[in-house]
C-alpha cells in the first residue's frame, strides 16, 4: 500500500511531461495536518494546473480522498514550480 507521498507523486508524474523532475515532500503542520509540497518543473506547470486550475483541483480532491480512506487526517497540498 502506498503512503500519501507516494500516491501524490504517482498522480503528478502521470500527467507531467518530465516525471523524473517531480519532487513531493511532506511534513506535519499545526493540529496534525499533513502538508504536501509538490515541486514540478516550470515547463510542466500548464499541464499540472490545467485549464482554469481544473487538474490541480482534481489532484487535490483525489489526494484528500485517499487520505480520508486511509485515515491519514487532513491534508494541505501546495503545488509550486522551480
Amino acid at each position: 500500500m502506498m503512503n500519501i507521498v507516494e500516491y501524490a507523486e504517482f498522480l503528478v508524474k502521470s500527467i507531467c511531461k518530465e516525471p523524473d523532475l517531480v519532487k513531493v515532500s511532506s511534513y506535519t503542520g499545526e493540529e496534525d495536518m499533513t502538508i504536501l509540497d509538490i515541486l514540478i518543473p516550470e515547463s510542466a506547470m500548464g499541464s499540472v494546473i490545467g485549464k482554469s486550475g481544473r487538474n490541480a483541483s482534481a489532484l487535490r480532491t483525489l489526494i484528500q480522498a485517499y487520505a480520508y480512506v486511509n485515515k491519514t487526517g487532513k491534508v494541505k497540498i501546495n503545488i509550486d514550480a522551480f
